[in-house]
C-alpha cells in the first residue's frame, strides 16, 4: 500500500513537501513516481527516481521540484518550492517493482498507486 500525504493550500511561490509511505513491499526494489491530474486534465508523470537513484522530471517542474527516497523510512518525497497555480493538482505516488537505474513514465508500467493528496495554489 502507498499512503500520500502532504498537500494543502499554498499562496503563489510557496512550498509544499509531499510524503508517500510505502507498506507490504521490499521498497528499496521498487521505483517510485510523482504523477498529478488537474481538473480537465490526463494525468501527467512529475518525477520519478528508480531504485538505483536515477531521476526523471518533467520540463515543466525542472528547477522547482526535488524528488528523493529514503529507503530506511520506506518512503519517497517530493519537494515542490516556487509553487503556481498550474501545479494545482491531485498528486498521487506509484510503485513500480525492479531493481536498477530504469525510469518508468507510461502509468501502466506502474504496479500500486496512492489515494492521490490535493495540492492547491492560489494566485
Amino acid at each position: 500500500q502507498l499512503q500520500a500525504s502532504g498537500g494543502g493550500l499554498v499562496q503563489a511561490g510557496g512550498y509544499l513537501r509531499l510524503s508517500c509511505a510505502a507498506s507490504g513491499l521490499t521498497f528499496g526494489s521498487y521505483a517510485m513516481g510523482w504523477y498529478r491530474q488537474a481538473p480537465g486534465k490526463e494525468r501527467e508523470l512529475v518525477a520519478a527516481i528508480s531504485s538505483g537513484g536515477s531521476i526523471y522530471y518533467a520540463d515543466s517542474v525542472k528547477g522547482r521540484f526535488t524528488i528523493s527516497r529514503d529507503n530506511a523510512k520506506n518512503t519517497v518525497y517530493l519537494r515542490m518550492n516556487s509553487l503556481k497555480p498550474e501545479d494545482t493538482a491531485v498528486y498521487y505516488c506509484a510503485a513500480r517493482g525492479g531493481r536498477g537505474l530504469s525510469i518508468f513514465s507510461r502509468d501502466s508500467e506502474y504496479d500500486y498507486w496512492g489515494q492521490g493528496t490535493q495540492v492547491t495554489v492560489s494566485s
